[in-house]
């Protein structure tokens, strides 16, 4: 292809990118690189931590090193090409800048990715310029799960686009119908705390917006966990579920587990016999984690629990139908 441009962005938010981690974001938040929209400017806007930007502002430096930002792909991908997009800083952007690259299985914790990751060199250190799209073109034919972008020695930077192929796990793709979805009969019919919005949203359709969007429980101040059951619209076997904490940046379960059962259709929650279909499991924040399953028999209903308090976005259960329950 000629311009790698025209290739998907694999980092965009719509896709499920999330900026991870950065070192410093004292004047702007790093979750800006990452929007779908272009950046906009308004003169007159001022906050408490002074100008605002749409982008990822860093600190003025009186150190020696530099300031760096690591972005999770939303698809992992072979990359073809990069975007810094410095549009509107003017007189705060960074002279020069590097993209680095890793690949990381599994849904790591920022301590193990920063202690893990093998870094190799996407687009060496070099110049860019203010108030434009610096473009670069990478000839690396790996797929990558993160991309660290360098800045130096620190500034501003509005949009990082990362343009490449879409190679995803294929052991974590989709497989069958989203028996728990609403547009197919899926409803709550149990839910421990609803304090903040309610888990319909869970198997709401589409990608979420805004924190929103998801379900939310009220902070836990006793020894117990905050838990929600769902009556599939469709029976049958899950294979795949999908925990998507995305915008829970600072109030994500800290684990999750799922938990099955057939209940013929009239009978009273009080005599499912559950057994276990994801056992309590690690989450991170602002990510859209996919879980292979151990369902081996169909099920009527799901319990999910979250440890020990939080929210979620989407909760997504693929499998194979058998009946509608």
């Amino acid at each position: 292809m000629a311009d790698f441009r025209a290739l998907p962005d694999l980092a965009v938010r719509s896709l499920g990118g999330s900026v991870v981690w950065a070192n410093d974001e004292a004047f702007a938040e790093r979750q800006h690189l990452i929007l779908a929209a272009a950046p906009r400017f308004d003169p007159a806007q001022f906050g408490p931590r002074g100008k605002i930007y749409d982008g990822w502002e860093t600190r003025r430096r009186r150190e020696p090193g530099h300031d760096a930002a690591i972005v999770r792909l939303g698809v992992p991908g072979v990359v073809r090409g990069v975007v810094i997009d410095t549009r509107w800083f003017t007189g705060n952007y960074p002279p020069e800048a590097s993209v680095e690259a890793a690949t990381l299985a599994g849904h790591p914790s920022v301590d193990e990715l920063l202690a893990r990751a093998e870094w190799a060199t996407l687009v060496p250190r070099s110049a860019i310029a203010g108030d434009c799209e610096n473009a670069f073109a990478v000839s690396s034919g790996e797929r990558w799960t993160h991309v660290r972008l360098s800045i130096y020695p620190d500034g501003g930077v509005a949009r990082f686009r990362v343009h490449g192929e879409p190679k995803p796990d294929p052991a974590l793709l989709d497989t069958g119908v989203d028996l728990a979805a609403l547009e197919n009969g899926g409803r709550v019919v149990d839910c421990s705390n609803m304090f903040y919005s309610t888990p319909n949203n869970l198997l709401a359709p589409g990608i979420p917006n805004s924190m929103a969007d998801g379900w939310e429980t009220a902070r836990r101040r006793d020894d117990g966990n905050d838990w929600v059951v769902v009556q599939l619209g469709l029976s049958g076997v899950p294979h795949l579920a999908e925990l998507d904490t995305s915008y829970f940046l600072h109030n994500a379960p800290g684990w999750a587990s799922l938990r099955g059962c057939e209940l013929p259709h009239g009978r009273p929650l009080a005599e499912a016999q559950w057994h276990d279909l994801l056992p309590r499991t690690r989450l991170q924040p602002d990510t859209r984690h996919r879980f292979p399953l151990l369902a081996t028999s169909a099920v009527t209903h799901v319990r999910l629990d979250i440890y020990p308090d939080g929210g979620l976005a989407r909760l997504r259960l693929r499998g194979a139908p058998l009946a509608r329950c």
